[in-house]
């Protein structure tokens, strides 16, 4: 058997699916559940060494979440976004996924462990204990005076997106709509900039992807650090406003910034489909895309796991060893392989965290 790869992702939403789990939730995070993406188990069998972990508060509903896989099966398609979401609606769920993150360290403390710099990732990873980074996807628990960033902070969070597709205080997401282009909607509000300024100033990596197109330059006017988009792929190869022009590409290179390569399969198919059958042919045509465009050193994973329709080779966690072969049967050396897996991730959070 091929060793397993160490690897860090950049996005995933298993703190929403355990949240949604009734207690106790013990079944769904140490492994004997089966069910979803990830939960520890499968990390530990897939050489999951570390991540990003999504606190994102859902639209708030009175009947059953709509059926997304659904909606994207069959494109042309446009789904209506919710509305805002004020900070006093989403602050319990963004505090109760937060205090999640630190309960799965409590339930298994000799394997799991929250971090907060670098050098506590690399401790962990050498230690073989998964490191877990709290990121913020949608910034709808920050008010507007911005105080609570602060106790997110002190609290984890290191890793914050100012939008998820819905607008918010700060600026303006892009539609779930096929096709289409991120350049939809006006930039950052002037709350937008100041979070961006304290983001910078506490050191939290500010992800771009979500945002629309104007709101992306708007940070690379505002902030100092790297331009990072956490889980996104080549709008070239697929024209979904989720995914990135070579435009933003080539700033996210000159800026030093990073791309997390998304395995959802509606971000991946040129027809925009979510197909659980894409092949190894279309992902490595957008990690080709994203090398080329960024450069090897500036793109890494960013699955969205529990989040998304993967393709069916990959399945779960567990199925990244194999993405891995392909890449390899594809071409890329160890050396790439392992900026790709891990070391582009570390490096960048470096650059972004201090």
């Amino acid at each position: 058997m091929t060793a397993l790869v160490p690897f860090f992702d950049g996005h995933n939403d298993f703190l929403l699916r355990l949240m949604m789990t009734p207690a106790p939730r013990e079944e769904t995070w140490l492994g004997a559940s089966g069910r979803g993406h990830l939960d520890l188990a499968r990390m530990k069998a897939s050489g999951f060494a570390g991540g990003l972990f999504a606190i994102f508060v859902p639209p708030a509903s009175s009947g059953p979440p709509p059926d997304f896989k659904a909606l994207m099966a069959d494109p042309p398609y446009a789904l209506p976004m919710p509305p805002e979401m004020t900070h006093t609606q989403a602050q319990p769920d963004a505090l109760a996924m937060a205090g999640l993150l630190h309960w799965m360290e409590r339930a298994a403390p000799g394997d799991f462990r929250v971090c907060r710099s670098v050098p506590e990732i690399r401790a962990a990873m050498e230690a073989r204990v998964i490191a877990g980074v709290m990121h913020m996807e949608g910034a709808e628990a920050i008010g507007p005076d911005l105080d609570a960033l602060h106790l997110f902070h002190d609290m984890g969070l290191r890793s914050l997106g100012s939008v998820w597709s819905r607008s918010t205080i700060f600026g303006h997401g892009v539609p779930m709509a096929f096709p289409g282009s991120p350049d939809t909607g006006p930039g950052l509000t002037g709350k937008g900039r100041d979070l961006v300024r304290l983001c910078d100033e506490l050191g939290i990596l500010i992800d771009l992807s979500h945002l629309n197109e104007k709101g992306f330059d708007d940070v690379a006017r505002v902030s100092g650090k790297p331009l990072v988009a956490s889980h996104s792929n080549a709008h070239a190869l697929c024209p979904s406003p989720r995914n990135l022009t070579d435009r933003q590409l080539h700033m996210i290179r000159e800026r030093s910034g990073m791309v997390g390569f998304n395995f959802a399969t509606f971000y991946l198919n040129a027809d925009g489909r979510a197909d659980g059958g894409t092949g190894w042919d279309t992902m490595l045509r957008h990690l080709d895309h994203l090398i080329a465009e960024a450069g090897e050193d500036h793109v890494g994973l960013g699955s969205d796991f529990d989040g998304c329709v993967l393709p069916d080779l990959i399945g779960d966690v567990t199925g990244v060893p194999l993405l891995f072969e392909a890449m390899g049967a594809h071409g890329y050396d160890a050396p790439l392989l392992r900026k790709l897996a891990r070391d582009n991730w570390l490096a960048c959070l470096d650059r972004c965290l201090t």
